[in-house]
């Protein structure tokens, strides 16, 4: 099942207040749950912004452990959608989908995210260049960590 599919499930779910869904199809099979009283958190606004946030590269920050990563403003981070194993092409003698430096297209992929022996292709939210690739071939990584640094054109 394709990364768009399950986002439209959870659409569903949500615009149907439903809690758990299944579904099963020649690709496989998934099941979603969520609890009843869920709210998404609202995020946090100050103020004043920082000009060029700093971002923990490791998911969520630990106390000297995670290397930041700096922003600038017309630069943004492409995250891992879901719990898995990182890869940069679709096949270990295959061409990685990109390389720092490359320009992308929104739409286009990006990378792959294992999860549960389901290759989910990661898409480009934006249209830019590829600034830099976070991530090693192979790496497992965690829900929201930054992937790559993309910078949109101005």
């Amino acid at each position: 099942m394709e990364l768009r599919d399950i986002k439209a499930l959870i659409a569903l779910m949500r615009e149907n207040g439903l809690t758990e869904l299944e579904v099963e199809d020649k690709k496989g099979k998934i099941r979603l749950v969520r609890t009843a009283d869920f709210v998404p958190p609202e995020p946090v606004r100050s103020a004043q912004p920082p000009p060029r946030p700093v971002v923990a590269v490791a998911g969520a920050p630990h106390p000297g452990g995670a290397t930041a990563v700096e922003l600038a403003e017309n630069q943004s981070l492409l995250r891992s959608p879901m719990v898995g194993t990182f890869y940069r092409a679709s096949a270990p003698d295959a061409a990685p989908f990109v390389q720092e430096g490359d320009t992308v297209q929104k739409g286009q992929p990006l990378c792959i995210v294992e999860a549960m022996k389901m290759m989910n292709e990661i898409e480009s939210e934006i249209a830019g260049r590829v600034v830099k690739i976070l991530v090693e071939n192979g790496q497992p990584v965690e829900y929201d960590q930054p992937l790559m640094v993309i910078e949109t054109a101005v």
